[in-house]
């Protein structure tokens, strides 16, 4: 039986609904909203919403339940789960367990019955804030979680016959980049987002997606000034993006409520191709701030803020959004060729 709980905003604002698996433990996190219809295994597994409240705003989560496979990392990376209906019964011949008891094996909540449109739309006009998930209707403080780290503990090689080499560095990289990357005749080069591998030989980069504000990796941006320096190919997604711009002289700006959702439309700058796009992330580039030699390689045309940016004459190239996203569009899994075609 689930009994009443409650999310508490950190401006005071309060939403009412129901809880599953609550274990009498308050949970706090940034609360943010995904708009994808499909894809809840994926998003609830993607590093990139380590230490953060998940609300899917797509009305009914769960109805093709859970494969034990091809998750996004080995665990489940959110906070707590916020949905406006959950699916206990899945339909999909392959499900191996429904949301909830997957959910429940690692003591995530859900609290469900929540007019998920209703808190969107504050989210959308307030920004994503702090939030704390309790069964009690009584005021809490409620802060923002400190940041965590998510990396490898070590270097670890894939295809070490081949002979060209890429240094994936790990900020919280996602299963399906690898899985992308080492279909090409390369080895890679896993480390830790502060392991310094400029001194070793290598063909190319590749900065991986991550949580949290991209100003708190120091360590991975003085490495990167020093790999750019190198001039061998840098191919920087998501955070990785955000890691390039701030390794090369630019800023960042923390967006109002983020890019999270599988349709997000992406023009190439200055040509008539556009992208539809997977993305996650809460902060992106200021264009201002780019310095000479780099130019936006990308534009998100919902709110015109930069999803990619590229060095006119070095090969060093970014984008914000997902080119691996699986579920998702694949429009833009070209770029994995064009990365590996420069080394």
């Amino acid at each position: 039986m689930a009994e009443l709980g409650y999310i508490h905003l950190s401006d005071g604002h309060i939403f009412s609904g129901n809880l599953l698996n609550w274990n009498n433990h308050f949970v706090t996190g940034e609360v943010v909203f995904n708009t994808s219809m499909a894809g809840y295994v994926e998003s609830l597994t993607d590093p990139s919403y380590s230490n953060q409240i998940l609300v899917f705003t797509y009305p009914l989560i769960g109805n093709y339940g859970v494969q034990i496979k091809d998750f996004e990392s080995s665990k489940i990376q959110v906070k707590g789960v916020i949905l406006s209906q959950i699916s206990l019964h899945p339909s999909h011949e392959d499900s191996t367990v429904n949301l909830r008891q997957w959910l429940k094996s690692q003591n995530i909540p859900i609290l469900y019955n929540i007019d998920t449109r209703a808190l969107t739309l504050h989210l959308r006009s307030k920004g994503v804030m702090a939030g704390l998930i309790t069964n009690s209707l009584n005021k809490p403080t409620v802060s923002q979680p400190s940041h965590k780290f998510i990396s490898a503990q070590k270097p670890k090689i894939y295809n070490p016959k081949s002979k060209k080499k890429i240094i994936l560095v790990d900020c919280g990289v996602k299963e399906n980049i690898i899985k992308s990357i080492i279909k090409y005749d390369a080895q890679v080069i896993q480390v830790p987002h502060d392991y310094d591998y400029t001194n070793q030989p290598y063909d190319g980069v590749l900065l991986s997606n991550g949580p949290g504000d991209p100003t708190s990796y120091q360590a991975t941006i003085e490495i990167t000034k020093k790999a750019l320096k190198n001039n061998k190919p840098i191919f920087g997604i998501c955070l990785g993006s955000q890691i390039m711009g701030l390794s090369s002289g630019a800023k960042t700006y923390k967006l109002r409520f983020g890019h999270r959702g599988q349709n997000q439309p992406c023009k190439v700058e200055n040509s008539d191709r556009c992208y539809v796009t997977s993305q996650n992330h809460g902060y992106a580039l200021d264009e201002k701030t780019l310095p000479k030699g780099w130019r936006v390689l990308f534009r998100n045309l919902n709110d015109n803020s930069i999803e990619g940016i590229e060095h006119q004459t070095k090969p060093f190239f970014s984008v914000q959004f997902h080119p691996e996203a699986k579920p998702g569009p694949t429009d833009t899994a070209w770029l994995f060729e064009r990365f590996v075609k420069s080394l």
